[in-house]
């Protein structure tokens, strides 16, 4: 539809698109819909940041109150955050904004289709589409798309409409069930958040060993790692030991007089911060890190066969000195 609500010439199989919360994913994938031919018919943005994306990512796309987004749409994409998902599928359908055959998506990883009940109990088809992204909210990410999966959760009979929008968006469907859908983000926010926790204790770790550029050192070090990890975890195929046979290091080998020394001095390194720094920049977060991470290598190490028994009870021993 055009700015006066009047529909516009499209393509045949082109979609209307609203776009409700224009962050860094809704902009996104609202322009990546519109480089395949569909029109964004509007977008709802109440941050300066917000309207500024709309204006770079979405140019000429009005900035719209949500339910005007939703009335003028053929597909609404809810791309707000997982707390305010609830409320504002709800409040739509209170004022009876939904419509019959509409296509309601949301891209939060935590919920499946449910919370999209009371736009489905008016007519609308709901599906939950979530990609396994960080977004950056600029153009850099469209081309990030190619190849991204995107978990795909709705009723069977439309999980088929959930998987043409991510081929179209050059990405790779996987269907998740419903009842999955809150272990399969807890699994990427634990991957992916603690992986940069994890670097900034790394980073930090090493300023204090008198590293200027502690990017630079672990750079060439993590990609290798976390490439023939992830490579590992496919290659299992669930029958092996996946991802942790690309482990290496003193765990991997039994090698307990290293594991106390990094115990020892991490909890130096912890000590000294906190005298020396701001609260929210001491390393005292580091060891209980290096400590509860190493066990869980152990037991791992030791399923996969890198170690063996007394070696694996000898790690664990001393990684219980000195909490």
């Amino acid at each position: 539809m055009t700015d006066q609500g009047m529909p516009e010439r499209r393509r045949p199989g082109r979609l209307g698109v609203g776009i409700v919360g224009a962050g860094r994913v809704g902009a996104v994938l609202g322009s990546a819909l519109r480089a395949t031919g569909h029109a964004v018919v509007g977008a709802s943005g109440i941050s300066e940041a917000s309207r500024e994306r709309i204006e770079m990512l979405l140019p000429g796309v009005p900035v719209l109150e949500v339910e005007e987004v939703v009335r003028r749409a053929e597909l609404v994409l809810l791309a707000v955050p997982d707390d305010a998902l609830p409320g504002l599928v709800s409040g739509l359908a209170e004022v009876g904004a939904w419509q019959g055959g509409q296509i309601v998506v949301h891209t939060s990883g935590r919920y499946g289709a449910g919370v999209l009940d009371p736009a489905r109990a008016l007519g609308a088809i709901p599906l939950a589409i979530h990609p396994a992204m960080t977004f950056s909210g600029t153009s850099l990410d469209l081309s990030r798309l190619e190849g991204t999966t995107f978990a795909v959760t709705g009723p069977a009979p439309v999980q088929p409409i959930g998987q043409a929008l991510v081929v179209e968006l050059g990405g790779e469907p996987v269907v998740v069930e419903e009842e999955a859908r809150g272990l399969y983000h807890a699994a990427l926010a634990h991957g992916a958040n603690h992986l940069v926790v994890l670097v900034a204790q790394a980073a930090q770790a090493l300023e204090a060993a008198g590293v200027e550029q502690p990017g630079r050192v672990l750079a060439p070090l993590l990609s290798a790692a976390l490439d023939g990890a992830t490579r590992s975890a496919d290659a299992g195929g669930g029958a092996g030991p996946g991802a942790i046979s690309a482990l290496t290091g003193p765990v991997s080998r039994g090698d307990v007089g290293t594991v106390a020394e990094h115990l020892e001095v991490l909890r130096a390194l912890a000590v000294t911060s906190a005298q020396e720094s701001a609260p929210h920049v001491a390393a005292t977060d580091v060891p209980a890190s290096y400590r509860e991470l190493s066990r869980g290598a152990t037991s791992r190490a030791l399923a996969a066969g890198h170690i063996d028994a007394r070696q694996a009870q000898e790690l664990l021993d001393v990684l219980e000195e000195g909490q």
